[in-house]
């Protein structure tokens, strides 16, 4: 089921913002939900999201699979962003699924069904990662696979040579390492916010936290990788 589902992640994340000098410390992590079609768009989401539950609990198991079609591209997602492994990937969100599967009777909804979902693969995925702890190596195979259908690197790869495609593998090799020497507790809030471009709101409800403890997190992980990437950032002006 989730294999199909590989390449639709973005192994090269957008992180030059983290070496803006414009940019303030703290996002306020609210600039997307100021847009009126975004929220619509959710608004309506959440309507469906609630439909399909109802229809679950009914026993309904065409429900369910419509579940599964349509969140498993973001779970899938976030799931391989904090591990970044595919097989890893597609064992831990079979998992996500099995436990939304016998628990989602006993959703009542104090929570959006989106919160309460990513919150079970984030649990799961920390809980895998401390349990079988950091990963040594990772798989050329995940890097090639997932870079070739980035949107970033197909517009570089238009003006494509030998130099330039030796650095962005390199680019590539050192924003996987940077990701993996963070604890999974600081990936997870990095894959969400900067990855996914969840609100510290969602991302507070989703790891049971405090939006403050979410900044303070980011600006930690965000400060950690600026000095692992240190040597992409942009040369001053002179």
């Amino acid at each position: 089921m989730a294999a199909s589902f590989a390449n639709s992640t973005s192994l090269l994340p957008d992180l030059k913002h983290l070496f803006s000098t414009t940019a303030p410390a703290f996002s306020t992590g609210m600039e997307a939900s100021a847009v009126d079609p975004v929220l619509a768009e959710r608004e309506a989401s959440r309507k469906e999201d609630d439909a399909l539950v109802v229809r679950c609990q009914a026993g309904e198991a065409a429900a369910f699979d419509a579940i599964v079609v349509k969140h498993s591209p973001r779970i899938y997602g976030q799931i391989y962003n904090m591990t970044s492994n595919h097989d890893d990937t597609n064992d831990l969100i079979q998992d996500v699924w099995m436990k939304v599967y016998r628990s989602i009777s006993g959703f009542r909804g104090k929570c959006q069904f989106s919160t309460w979902l990513h919150s079970v693969a984030a649990n799961t995925t920390i809980n895998f990662i401390h349990k079988r702890g950091r990963r040594k190596t990772m798989s050329l195979d995940d890097v090639d696979n997932g870079i070739a259908n980035d949107k970033e690197f197909t517009e570089l790869m238009a003006q494509s040579t030998p130099a330039r495609d030796s650095d962005l593998g390199e680019m590539q090799r050192k924003i996987n390492e940077a990701m993996m020497k963070l604890t999974p507790d600081h990936r997870a809030v990095v894959t969400m916010f900067d990855i996914q471009g969840m609100a510290h709101a969602e991302i507070a409800a989703i790891l049971k936290m405090s939006e403050g403890t979410v900044r303070s997190r980011l600006f930690y992980a965000h400060k950690q990788l600026q000095a692992w990437l240190s040597e992409f950032a942009p040369n001053p002006k002179t």
